[in-house]
């Protein structure tokens, strides 16, 4: 599919997605995220928990971590996150501490979804609520996380 026909959102989840695929190409759970502000990404990461040895070594993490260093301050009121997975508490808390604005992801995470699947953190009176956008490009990111845990299993 060509760049031309890709909506922002399509455009922005491949980028996750290939940060998926580095952890992938490392062992880890293939999760990806993205932080985009004015079409521009400013903070890239992938899960690195076995690698780092580190609870907080999520995607998200690394990538609203990434996107303060670049854009000089912890508020991140103009971007966008992208992930391959629905976030988990700790990452939506990070969200909502970071204020980013939207937050965009693949698939659902029924056992640890903190955006909608397990419980919504965002619709609880916390100071911010980002805007959710999910299933953009459901089917790629599910089946990348079914085919490592297959795998995985056979090892």
């Amino acid at each position: 599919m060509s760049d031309s026909v890709l909506s922002q959102d399509e455009k922005f989840m491949l980028e996750a997605i290939k940060q998926a695929q580095l952890a992938l190409s490392e062992n880890e759970v293939p999760i990806g995220a993205v932080v985009v502000r004015n079409g521009e990404i400013v903070g890239t990461g992938y899960n690195q928990r076995e690698y780092g040895k580190n609870a907080l070594k999520h995607a998200e993490i690394s990538a609203i971590d990434e996107a303060c260093k670049n854009l000089g301050g912890w508020r991140l009121w103009q971007c966008d996150l992208y992930v391959t997975l629905e976030p988990c508490p700790m990452c939506a808390g990070a969200i909502i501490n970071s204020r980013i604005k939207k937050v965009i992801y693949g698939c659902s995470d029924p056992k640890a979804g903190a955006v909608g699947s397990v419980v919504n953190l965002f619709d609880l009176p916390f100071n911010h609520k980002p805007d959710i956008v999910s299933g953009v490009f459901e089917n790629e990111c599910s089946s990348m996380l079914t085919e490592f845990f297959r795998q995985l299993r056979k090892k």
